[in-house]
């Protein structure tokens, strides 16, 4: 933990020997020590203290003491200012691969289980950087391929880079043996290999189309990555910073941007993605050209239930929209029975209606501006104002006969924006609860911050859930499973947390609004 006090910044550990820079990489205390970095050590953090606009204004800590008997015990509080605080929170194996594909991924302990050469499990020396022999196979296939693991995933390997880079040292003996005993499954030249790797696994833009004023569409074309994809779950793209524009030295490289898998096409390997431009990275996705290669990383995220046989209502606010098309098609497919609640704040943001058609038995377009969408199939209705509005409506009988009934209702699946989300939950116990089931299930798609989308990983997409029984709060990777029970949702929580980059977000916004003017890309008087 660092803070700049006084001039002096001062790194804050529980204990000095709870640091793995003191046992496993010292280099690290002297560079620190050379740069004016003190560390004032027994010192546990209790609390940070935030000032009247929710930024860090200081931090609590307690002095820790040991006794003779070497116990530690709790002592007096003391405060520091501090504006920025930074927490090593450490690592730990990420072994989410052990509850997706149990089949292949077993746990032995905090670690994978490892095997021989032969596929029987081995347990590696622990902690040790060489080991006498290094245990890198994890898994067996039928067809006698492996599966291998180093760095922070082994228990001899964990620790820091520079092990993990000694482990594929002295692992790779082990991988090149299994391999010179797999028979290839086909007879391809080293560059037809190679060629249809690059067709399978390289993401090249398809097409843009701009479908509003302020929404654009990026059909990737990438055959694995489309392959595998199944409703709900999303990608990352970012340009390639080579092929990105330039403007006055600014390099027009995006950062990665969550985005949702509308709709695939398996065969043709396309995948389609929809970009609301907020201003900043969103903006730079309309300048991508067909052909243009792109990092395309997913699918992610844990696909959405697809119950079979039963009514399942979905709520859509703006681009929460494109999330649903999949979802909903694939609902119908299963024989379950969708009422879809369309929300827009204009009538220019909705976009791809016979997509949504498709996506649902019931259609009820909503939107904030009159004179409201027009229905284009006798069963769909259409309302001025809210969605919750359009839903009290519905399921009191507003419309007349209901298609679907209302009380029939499931499962609801809402996605957009979080307070939208936030008011049909709290909706589903006041002006909806009459017409409900009471044991209905309710989640949202809960689009927190995310950076690395790797699922456990880095922690930009933690959000804190509270139990409606017991107010105990606990929390969830939003990036390994984004859909979350309605009723657990710490939705103020999550507000604050889709604020906390706003300020660099909005700078970002205008510089890129002033490059894309400078390229004549953008119309000044426009913006």
């Amino acid at each position: 933990m660092l803070q700049s006090w006084g001039g002096v910044t001062i790194a804050y550990r529980k204990r000095l020997i709870d640091s793995p820079s003191y046992t496993l990489n010292h280099e690290e205390v002297e560079k620190a020590l050379e740069e004016g970095i003190s560390f004032a050590e027994a010192l546990n953090p209790t609390r940070i203290e935030v000032d009247e606009f929710g930024a860090a204004r200081a931090i609590g800590m307690s002095v820790q003491h040991r006794s003779n008997e070497g116990v530690w015990s709790s002592g007096a509080e003391i405060e520091v200012a501090a504006r920025t605080i930074l927490i090593a929170a450490g690592t730990q194996p990420n072994t989410v691969l052990a509850r997706e594909d149990p089949a292949h991924f077993e746990l032995d302990g905090r670690y994978f289980q490892a095997c021989d050469e032969d596929g029987a499990p081995v347990r590696p020396e622990p902690a040790s950087a060489k080991p006498r022999t290094a245990q890198v196979l994890l898994s067996k296939h039928s067809d006698g391929r492996f599966i291998s693991f180093f760095g922070d995933l082994h228990p001899s390997f964990f620790g820091n880079v520079v092990k993990a880079m000694g482990a594929a040292k002295q692992g790779y003996p082990s991988v090149s043996a299994v391999l010179e005993r797999v028979r290839p499954a086909s007879r391809l030249t080293d560059a037809e290999f190679l060629a249809e790797i690059n067709q399978a696994l390289r993401a090249t833009v398809h097409e843009v189309i701009r479908l509003t004023p302020n929404i654009v569409e990026v059909i990737i074309k990438a055959p694995l990555a489309a392959q595998r994809f199944r409703p709900g779950q999303f990608y990352r793209l970012q340009n390639y910073e080579t092929h990105a524009l330039e403007v006055d030295g600014t390099r027009l490289a995006m950062e990665g941007l969550a985005l949702t898998g509308a709709w695939v096409d398996p065969q043709r390997g396309l995948i389609s993605t929809i970009v609301l431009e907020m201003g900043g990275s969103a903006d730079l996705c309309a300048m991508l050209e067909p052909g243009e290669p792109v990092v395309l990383m997913g699918p992610t995220g844990t696909p959405t239930e697809i119950p079979a046989d039963e009514t399942v209502m979905l709520v859509g606010g703006g681009l929460g929209n494109a999330v649903l098309f999949s979802i909903g098609q694939a609902l119908r497919a299963a024989g379950s029975k969708v009422l879809y609640f369309a929300g827009y704040k204009k009538m220019i943001d909705r976009y791809k209606v016979a997509e949504i058609e498709n996506a649902a038995d019931v259609v009820i377009w909503c939107c904030d501006e009159h004179p409201g969408f027009t229905p284009s199939r006798p069963q769909d209705h259409s309302f001025v104002g809210n969605i919750v509005e359009a839903m009290a409506a519905y399921a009191s009988g507003a419309f007349g006969v209901q298609p679907i009934a209302f009380a029939d209702t499931d499962r609801i699946i809402a996605i957009g924006s979080d307070s939208m989300m936030a008011a049909v939950a709290a909706a589903r116990h006041a002006v909806l609860q009459p017409y409900l089931k009471p044991h209905h299930f309710a989640i949202g798609s809960i689009n927190s911050p995310m950076q690395c989308m790797m699922k456990e990983i880095c922690a930009q997409c933690l959000q804190a859930q509270i139990d409606p029984e017991t107010g105990k709060t606990t929390y969830v990777f939003s990036c390994f499973n984004q859909d979350q029970a309605l009723d657990r949702v710490d939705f103020p929580g999550l507000k604050e947390r889709l604020r906390q980059n706003s300020v660099q977000e909005k700078l970002t916004a205008q510089w890129i609004n002033r490059c894309l003017i400078r390229l004549q890309r953008r119309n000044s008087a426009a913006t």
